[in-house]
């Protein structure tokens, strides 16, 4: 069996916890942010878990995980 490759677009976005579970940046968080609130700007800062329905997928992407 060949190597499996990682998915590079998806080794750039997402991240492994120590459980095993996926973390993800938002968008809407680059450019255009005069319009945006101090609060919602703040928040889009923060990380957040990747949904358990997309969580196969990603797996399958990144075969030897990404820490």
């Amino acid at each position: 069996m060949p190597k499996l490759k990682t998915h590079k677009g998806a080794a750039k976005r997402f991240r492994t916890t120590a459980t095993g579970k996926i973390k993800r940046g938002h968008s809407h968080a680059r450019h255009i942010l005069t319009k945006k609130t101090a609060k919602r700007k703040r928040l889009l800062d923060l990380d957040v878990m990747v949904s358990t329905a997309d969580e196969a997928r990603i797996n399958r992407m990144l075969p030897y995980g990404r820490k």
